[in-house]
């Protein structure tokens, strides 16, 4: 496990109190910053947090998609969230992160900008996604009311499906997953 994901996880652990109310209706994540916007993931989907390592880039696969990296042993595919944001690309900082992340099937390495904190917010301070005409397909799980502050939680399943394919204005040959070419 990475230093960073250890002292998130740390830090978590001490604001626990014994008499806190029932854990089960306490949800907790892990922030982080793209751009100018803070989101979170569940703290579970994380397998851990590194800094920046040289990554492939892997032709024929959208702008988003950086390449791949190898962590021990597995190579990993890395996504710029900036970019698949819709944001402009930037240089990473000494503050940029590899945020690796999996589910059941999947593993996926994301690049942030920076890490926040780790958070831990009761169930009913957790609102639904915002309606959106392709509701189906948002990447926001809901939204998080912490303080004076709003967090966008994000799914984590959406963010590692593999639909990596290139926008309509690409030529038909160049549409494929990148994991084809692995």
């Amino acid at each position: 496990m990475s230093e960073k994901l250890q002292q998130i996880i740390n830090k978590q652990q001490n604001q626990m109190s014994p008499d806190e109310e029932n854990m089960e209706n306490i949800v907790q994540l892990v922030g982080f910053v793209v751009g100018e916007e803070e989101f979170s993931v569940p703290i579970l989907s994380i397998q851990e947090i590194i800094k920046p390592i040289e990554w492939t880039r892997v032709p024929r696969t959208p702008a988003y998609v950086l390449g791949v990296f190898n962590l021990r042993g597995t190579v990993i595919p890395l996504i710029d969230l900036r970019l698949k944001f819709g944001l402009p690309s930037e240089a990473m900082t000494d503050n940029s992160r590899f945020i690796v992340m999996k589910n059941a099937t999947e593993t996926a390495g994301f690049v942030i900008d920076r890490l926040t904190e780790a958070i831990r917010l009761k169930k009913h301070e957790i609102g639904p996604a915002p309606e959106t005409s392709m509701q189906e397909k948002t990447m926001i799980e809901g939204v998080g009311k912490q303080d004076d502050k709003i967090l966008t939680i994000l799914k984590v399943d959406k963010m590692l499906e593999r639909d990596f394919s290139l926008s309509s204005s690409q030529p038909a040959a160049m549409k494929q997953s990148y994991f084809i070419l692995l």
